[in-house]
């Protein structure tokens, strides 16, 4: 009886070691859940796929806004810590009406203006009430929805939301460079 009873427990925890864990299931933080177009482009990127295990920086853009010169110190802080850990990921949005309806022409100013090598993705809504699913939990996170351009989202290698910054919040600003280099110096996830 001992043995029959020895050998169900080995079976089973075989078994267990065998199957996906439920916590493998959950491995993608809800933060990171989501498929996004890249821009101007066909192909999809599932920000848990590419990003999981990194401090993320999300930002909502526009061109032809008083804070769109935070693309160089987006681009400069993107350059700086990307080797460390850091993705930083333009959203272009035009809820606030200065941004370029034409993705193609985002992705030429981008980079022929401001040099953009960091990841930008399908133009997306990010105000209350027609926010696109990855900015209504950020929002419902954050407990606010962007109130302007350059909004920043911070979440740390575990995908949880860190904190929310406002527009005038520049990427230079030495709070939150101290909040992304101690994110940074976290390992694991």
């Amino acid at each position: 009886m001992k043995t029959a009873i020895m050998h169900g427990a080995l079976l089973t925890l075989a078994l267990a070691l065998a199957a996906p864990s439920a916590g493998a299931a959950q491995a993608c933080p809800e933060t990171l859940d989501f498929d996004k177009r890249v821009l101007a482009g066909d192909r999809t990127v599932n920000l848990c796929e590419a990003y999981a295990g990194k401090v993320v920086l999300v930002v909502n853009t526009a061109s032809k806004c008083g804070f769109t010169p935070q693309y160089e110190g987006l681009e400069a802080l993107y350059a700086r810590h990307e080797a460390d850990g850091l993705a930083v990921l333009g959203f272009p949005s035009n809820d606030f009406r200065q941004e370029y309806t034409d993705e193609q022409a985002i992705q030429e100013f981008c980079r022929l203006t401001y040099s953009v090598r960091f990841p930008m993705f399908e133009a997306t809504r990010v105000r209350e009430g027609g926010a696109d699913p990855l900015y209504r939990k950020l929002a419902a996170l954050a407990g606010e929805y962007p109130r302007w351009n350059f909004h920043k989202y911070l979440l740390g290698r575990d995908g949880r939301l860190v904190a929310s910054y406002p527009s005038q919040t520049r990427p230079e600003d030495p709070e939150l460079i101290r909040t992304i280099e101690r994110l940074l110096d976290e390992r694991g996830s």
